[in-house]
Formats: C-alpha cells, structure tokens, sequence
C-alpha cells in the first residue's frame, strides 16, 4: 500500500506519523456521522439496531477524543 510501512518496525517521520494520525481522525469523525445518521434512522422501527448504532457512534466519539488529545492537547480539557 503506498504511504504505509510495510512492516510495523519502519520506521517513520513525524511528518508521516501527523498525517496518518489525521486521516484516521477524518475516517473516525466520517464513521461517527455515518452511525449518528442510522441510530437516528432506526430510532422508531428498530430500537435495538438504533442502540446498536449509537454504541458504535460513541466509541468512534471516544476514539475522536483521543486522536483529538494527541493532535491538540488539551482541547477536551474544559469538558471534563
């Protein structure tokens, strides 16, 4: 695959690290929406998928916060 190491042990740059850190934030922050959209869809005609799918939102929430904290440090900070 290009842009990727071949083997966990490449080692990379900063430069790289940054920009592979960002483009798992974007798919996160795109996985989040799209389960937030289907949790509200499912929400009158199938309780337990529209549960499912926000369990789903909220862990792709907590996988933001962290990329976010390592991208930003402090930007949750305020919200506890």
């Amino acid at each position: 695959m290009r842009g990727y190491a071949v083997r966990m042990t490449d080692v990379v740059d900063s430069d790289e690290l940054l920009r592979r850190i960002q483009r798992a934030r974007a798919c996160a922050v795109r996985e989040e929406r799209a389960w937030r959209t289907r949790s509200e869809e499912l929400g009158a005609t199938d309780p337990q998928g529209a549960r499912d799918a926000t369990v789903r939102r909220m862990s792709y929430e907590a996988v933001l916060r962290v990329l976010d904290e390592i991208l930003t440090p402090g930007k949750h900070a305020a919200e506890g």
